[in-house]
């Protein structure tokens, strides 16, 4: 409150007079005259002193006006800089494959915009994700899941993102158009990690319509699933941003993986009540104006 006080301070100064000063405020005089005597209390001694009709600052009132004058243009400064977040951290959680396929230019497209601002990046699966947006750990996630329908949550969709099953060029599948669950019978899957959404779609599917298989190996870094699918250990289900480099290199083969389950999307998740500075609210409209919208 002593800052409204201290803002009227500097109008009476500045017109020497009570009256002028609540007319520019919009405050009525009387009010104006008890800011003045409660500000006089706060501080102890008194501000203005009255020679004739002239009203002049006393010399405490002289050393307090730059003062006040300073400690306005602070609150000024410090309510534009929080509300557009230009420094401080920011804290992301999304999973390993968007970390490296599809969050990096927009990350950087965020650092040129708001350069003070700290990005805080950090990875993990999808549920885990979720539940450190519910209790505040985090302030935004990315993830790459069928829809996310939890009412405590704001969803902003940014595509529709293609799974493939990923193979050498001469695997006896590279040549078909869309592979189906049931042309993985015997094959040897390298997977990722438990807790994996995707992973968790293809084991379920493989699962309901009894397609036997075997999983050779789990990694939860997908360049590392890549090389092992490269030395023919076996294939993978991956999204096809994951793979774009090596189908244009011709080192792998991606072919759509088709089933009847929802589709997979990338996706903008953060809490209906988190409060989203005015530069995470630019940054996330960048993002999905790829396409998709609030949910």
């Amino acid at each position: 409150m002593e800052l409204v006080y201290l803002h009227t301070f500097r109008e009476v100064a500045r017109w020497g007079s009570f009256t002028r000063a609540a007319e520019e405020l919009g405050y009525a005089q009387p009010t104006v005259t008890a800011q003045m005597q409660k500000l006089e209390q706060s501080y102890g001694a008194p501000l203005f002193e009255r020679f004739g009709r002239k009203l002049r600052l006393t010399q405490a009132g002289e050393v307090l006006l730059p003062y006040a004058k300073e400690l306005i243009r602070l609150y000024g400064e410090s309510k534009d800089v929080v509300s557009r977040q230009l420094s401080g951290p920011i804290r992301i959680a999304t999973i390993d494959t968007l970390a490296a396929f599809y969050l990096p230019p927009h990350l950087q497209m965020f650092r040129q915009s708001f350069p003070d601002v700290d990005l805080i990046l950090q990875t993990g699966s999808e549920d885990t994700i979720l539940q450190q947006i519910r209790e505040g750990l985090v302030d935004v996630g990315f993830i790459f899941d069928r829809l996310c329908t939890d009412d405590d949550l704001v969803t902003r969709v940014v595509r529709e993102e293609e799974l493939v099953i990923v193979m050498p060029p001469d695997h006896q599948l590279a040549s078909t158009l869309a592979i189906t669950v049931h042309d993985l019978q015997d094959e040897s899957l390298i997977v990722t990690e438990e807790g994996c959404t995707y992973r968790g779609m293809l084991l379920e599917t493989l699962r309901d319509e009894g397609v036997a298989h075997r999983i050779a190996c789990q990694f939860s870094n997908p360049e590392a699933i890549k090389q092992c699918v490269r030395c023919g250990l076996g294939a993978a289900l991956l999204p096809q941003m994951a793979v774009e480099k090596e189908i244009r290199e011709g080192s792998l083969r991606a072919v759509p993986f088709h089933t009847d389950k929802p589709p997979f999307f990338i996706q903008v998740v953060y809490h209906k009540k988190k409060w989203l500075s005015q530069a995470l609210e630019q940054w996330i409209q960048n993002v999905t104006s790829e396409g998709g919208g609030s949910l």
